[in-house]
């Protein structure tokens, strides 16, 4: 069987099922559905370039125009209208493999993967992921809290908690639940703004992060520093450091805020990090086990608000 192109060749119109791939089909299905670009992007929750952009890429891999531009819209081209044949039948067997595959995944039960920042886990999270553990018992969770956070599309974890600063950076590939805002402040600890304060003569230095140094948005406020007297990468000992009085720092204010023994710096003001956000990726997020994860742990990213945004204590 061969069928018109409508571009003065004729094609086998087996290439179109052996070359397409299910990425692609979304876009084409949306534009021949919707009628248009715009109406494609919006059900697609993408912009409007990238939904030309992937049509392009199809048309390229293909060989053929899709769609003809009219003014009333997109109209399937000849080539298009066999396409769509395959590309129903593409969609039908992917919802039917959802429904097999990852219909086996709804029991509350099975390994859970979440990765995020270490203070996230350390200064905020884990009474939350211990009271989860123990409504589930039977969902084995697995903590990822290195620095370097595992990447959702390789599959290396099913739930990513995130500091977003701009949206637009998020992945179109995932699903995104926004969570409250994450801002930081400048710390030092209470007995040695005491003891400036009753006039101590050693000089107040900056306690950094080697490899971000002092940011530019951090002040010294009322308290004049003398330079930098103490550098570490590792964000607990810089904790354990401004505790001791070694000198003053930039933290985040749901770790500094519910420390006894730190106190914001006088005179300084806060930094917004970013916004905090749940990703997953593709059918993952359907499996019951990371509903119900995600659902909890938004409601408790909701409640510690005031916490994260700096709000939750009077100002020194």
């Amino acid at each position: 069987m061969v069928s018109d192109t409508g571009f003065g060749r004729r094609t086998p119109a087996v290439r179109y099922c052996t070359m397409i791939d299910w990425d692609d089909v979304r876009y084409f299905l949306a534009v021949a559905r919707g009628g248009s670009v715009r109406a494609a992007a919006e059900r697609l929750g993408v912009n409007h370039s990238t939904v030309l952009r992937r049509i392009a890429q199809l048309d390229e891999r293909l060989g053929v125009h899709m769609f003809e531009k009219l003014p009333s819209g997109y109209r399937l081209t000849a080539a298009g209208e066999e396409v769509l044949e395959f590309a129903d039948q593409m969609e039908a067997s992917s919802h039917l493999l959802e429904t097999r595959v990852f219909g086996r995944d709804q029991s509350v039960r099975g390994l859970l993967r979440v990765t995020l920042a270490p203070p996230l886990a350390t200064h905020l999270l884990m009474p939350d992921f211990a009271d989860f553990a123990r409504l589930h018992p039977d969902i084995e969770m697995e903590i990822l809290s290195s620095g370097d956070l595992a990447n959702l599309t390789n599959r290396e974890a099913d739930v990513a908690i995130r500091v977003v600063y701009d949206r637009k950076t998020l992945p179109l590939n995932l699903h995104g639940l926004k969570g409250p805002e994450l801002f930081g402040g400048v710390y030092m600890s209470r007995d040695r703004l005491a003891a400036w304060r009753a006039g101590a003569p050693d000089p107040i230095r900056w306690i950094v992060i080697s490899i971000h140094g002092i940011p530019d948005w951090a002040s010294e406020g009322e308290v004049r520093t003398a330079g930098v007297a103490f550098r570490t990468t590792d964000a607990e000992a810089q904790i354990v450091a401004v505790r001791q009085g070694l000198g003053i720092t930039t933290l985040p204010c749901f770790v500094a805020d519910a420390d006894p023994l730190l106190v914001r710096v006088p005179g300084t003001g806060l930094h917004m990090y970013g916004t905090l956000w749940l990703l997953t990726k593709g059918e993952t997020r359907k499996t019951k086990r990371v509903r119900l994860f995600t659902e909890f742990v938004s409601r408790r990213l909701a409640a510690y608000a005031p916490l994260l945004a700096g709000l939750s204590i009077s100002r020194d």
